[in-house]
This record gives C-alpha cells, structure tokens and sequence, in this order.
C-alpha cells in the first residue's frame, strides 16, 4: 500500500529566522504516529541549518534543484554528494518553474533525475501541461512526453526509486486548482502509461498533485484513488495550513 507523502515547496522564500521558526512550528505540529511521510524543500543556502533543525525527527528535508553532474566547473550548481552530507532525501527535479522560467528541457530534466538517483536521493519528478496545452487537448501527450524522457533513458525500474509530481502549470500560483476529477484523470493515466511497462513499479509509485493545494480543498484531492499527496507551494509557508494539509493526507 502507498504511504501518502506531502512535500513543501518554499521556493525562494524566507529569511534565515523565519525559515528555522517554521521548521520548528512545523515539527511541534506533526504527529510521530501519523500515516503520511511528510517533508520540506528549502532554499539551497537553508538547507545546512535546517538539516541540523530535523535532525533526529519525522519531518524530512529536500532540495529544490540539483545538478546534472557530481563535481566540476558547474558554476551556480549543487551536486547530489554535497546535498547527501546535509540528509537531503528528495531532490525536485523539471519543476515547471525550471521548465518556463529557466528553459530546461527533457532530457536536462532526465539527466538531473539520473544524477539524483545516483547520489542517494529521491528525485520528485515534476511534469505537468501549461494553460495553452490543456486548452489545446494536449494534457496526456505533453506528460507522456515528459514522463518518456525519463524511462525511455534510464528504464521504468528506475522509478521504484523515485516520486512523481503531477503540477498541472496552469494552476500554480494562480488560484485555480484542477478539480479533485480533472487531477485524478491524469494521475490515473500516468499509472496507467506506467503499468503498460511495468505493473508492479506503476502500483507502488507514491503521484503527488501540485498545484494550488490549500487546507480547504485537500481532503478531497487526497481521497481520489491515484493521488497519493502533495507538492505545496504557497500553502508550505505557513505552518497552520501546511499542517492541515499534512492532516488532510
């Protein structure tokens, strides 16, 4: 049975203060007995003091990017050995901020997510089709296309050692969010474009839905069959919500 997982994504957000104050809020909030994995990706100059802050507790640790290579004249990047001296567990990878923003393409994608694997971590694979493309009928093409960049490199057992993020583009930071059907229907069509290769991977594998996940719409996200959590953006940077979403999963 797939444990449900709820991710923070705080982006660039925070001040050292406030991003240990929220750490703590967090942890004083979560319940050690609970069914849900729960974990926060922090900015990258975060993340050492932040490691020490979960150390020995439930609430685990992510970074939002990672590097295409392990060492090297790479300026600006962080490797996956660098990230796993810190406990980084999960790694974001195609977030579709990357994607637009700084134009990373498939197979850059692909080879972060390999390098991930790689160094120990849990690449949180991110895919998802912008306003235009779900307009234009194209919502199962372009996550298939994204999702095939990765098997068709690496192999679709590489996905036992990884998590998916369904984060619909269109939906992120806007306010809209896809209804609890729209989103279901493209997670269960992820699983199924899986299970044609491999039923046993596609059945295990932890989906996450991203995409303007709030207190007051979670519970009925989560209780769709192939959503097995969240990736939370806004919501992630106040513990009360965050936790409640956590509760919802």
């Amino acid at each position: 049975m797939r444990r449900p997982l709820v991710i923070g994504n705080w982006k660039m957000h925070g001040t050292r203060k406030s991003n240990l104050d929220l750490i703590a809020q967090i942890q004083v909030g979560l319940n050690s007995n609970q069914n849900c994995d729960v974990a926060v990706c922090v900015p990258f100059v975060a993340i050492p003091e932040a490691s020490t802050a979960v150390a020995n507790s439930s609430l685990g640790l992510g970074s939002q990017n990672i590097a295409n290579a392990e060492q090297g004249a790479y300026t600006g990047e962080v490797s996956a050995s660098m990230l796993a001296e810190y406990q980084c567990k999960y790694a974001l990878v195609g977030h579709s901020e990357r994607r637009q923003i700084y134009l990373e393409n498939d197979e850059l994608v692909a080879s972060r997510y390999d390098f991930a694997i790689k160094g120990g971590l849990i690449p949180v694979l991110c895919i998802g089709e912008t306003d235009d493309e779900r307009e234009q009928g194209k919502t199962f093409d372009v996550v298939e296309k994204q999702l095939s960049a990765v098997i068709e490199h690496y192999g679709v057992e590489s996905l036992s050692k990884a998590v998916l993020a369904y984060e619909p583009v269109w939906a992120i930071g806007t306010g809209k969010t896809a209804t609890p059907e729209q989103a279901q229907e493209v997670h269960a069509f992820i699983r199924q474009l899986i299970a044609k290769q491999n039923a046993a991977i596609a059945e295990n594998l932890i989906i996450l839905y991203g995409g303007s996940v709030k207190p007051d719409n979670a519970k009925e996200l989560f209780g769709q069959a192939d959503i097995d959590g969240g990736l939370i953006g806004g919501a992630s940077l106040q513990a009360d919500s965050f936790l409640a979403i956590v509760n919802a999963a």
